[in-house]
């Protein structure tokens, strides 16, 4: 099996590909500065470094001293709203700090590395909808903007260096994990606030739609990545369009209880539509998804119920 560094494996996704990749043998080490990502998230059978990936020698030693066949790189700075306030912050976590990990992968020879990149933010304002990986990538935030330019390093690097990667192009990720106090998006985020009995709020009129995929999913999708000679560019999600509305009634549903709900101004930076097509990966990487948005929800609440 294979040595797997996974920055960023004591997150929300990052933890649950951690636990997947043991189950299947892998020996697995994980980076990751805790800023959002949980300690009691990390596997034990990992071997774990608090280190920034801003940390150029100490990110180089570990590569030198672990030699790695395989890295995903997951390890970001999250919130699209922050990276509207604090673009220069998004921009050293997500691109140089990013850099310094692909660096080393490319010093360091790495089979492959594969990267957490955003189908919902890179493309902006589609006005196709599914939108497929070539259609033009406007985005619409500093967040989608340094997703899309380090995708951009990714390709260079292959390029002129030789360097193997997949960059997958997420939709609207959810499930167990992703709420804990936190950053998080929209739907643990409802469903931690009528589990707790809180007020959720809604940006705009509601009708703003996404592509929500549950975390399991997305996981399957990072695995088949490993061991082949694919490379390129992957949406990951549904293919489905849900607004907020639907969101609201299929939580409500799924606990049986009413959610409390104020509207407020629309923020800035965020696309109205986004909705993934996901043919390409059907077709290369033979991957599909498999949990539907109730099932998914009812996890996430029985999950989010569970760390009362």
């Amino acid at each position: 099996m294979s040595k797997i560094l996974v920055s960023g494996g004591a997150g929300f996704i990052g933890s649950n590909l951690v636990d997947k990749l043991i189950d299947l043998g892998h020996q697995v080490v994980v980076i990751d500065n805790l800023f959002s990502g949980k300690k009691e998230y990390l596997n034990p059978q990992a071997k774990f470094y608090q280190v920034d990936i801003n940390d150029n020698d100490s990110v180089s030693d570990i590569f030198s001293k672990e030699k790695f066949d395989y890295v995903y790189h997951l390890a970001a700075q999250i919130d699209v709203r922050r990276s509207v306030d604090d673009p220069v912050l998004d921009n050293q976590i997500n691109i140089i700090g990013a850099l310094n990990i692909l660096k080393n992968c490319c010093d360091y020879k790495v089979k492959k590395i594969m990267f957490a990149s955003s189908g919902g933010a890179i493309y902006g304002f589609p006005e196709k909808i599914p939108t497929p990986e070539n259609y033009p990538t406007y985005p619409v935030s500093p967040y989608g903007i340094n997703k899309l330019s380090f995708e951009k390093y990714l390709n260079y690097y292959y390029k002129v260096y030789g360097q193997p990667y997949i960059a997958f192009r997420l939709a609207n990720v959810y499930g167990p994990r992703q709420y804990k106090g936190g950053e998080a998006g929209v739907v643990s985020i409802f469903i931690n606030n009528i589990v707790n009995d809180k007020v959720s709020y809604i940006y705009g009129d509601g009708f703003q739609t996404r592509d929500y995929i549950f975390v399991d999913d997305v996981v399957r999708a990072f695995i088949s990545g490993l061991d082949n000679d694919i490379q390129g560019e992957f949406n990951i999600g549904t293919g489905v369009e849900k607004n907020l509305l639907d969101i609201i009634f299929a939580i409500e549903s799924a606990d049986g209880s009413k959610m409390k709900i104020e509207y407020l101004s629309p923020k800035a930076g965020e696309e109205r539509n986004s909705c993934l097509d996901c043919s390409k990966a059907k077709l290369i990487l033979k991957w599909e998804p498999k949990v539907d948005l109730n099932t998914g929800i009812d996890l996430t609440i029985k999950w989010t119920k569970s760390i009362k």
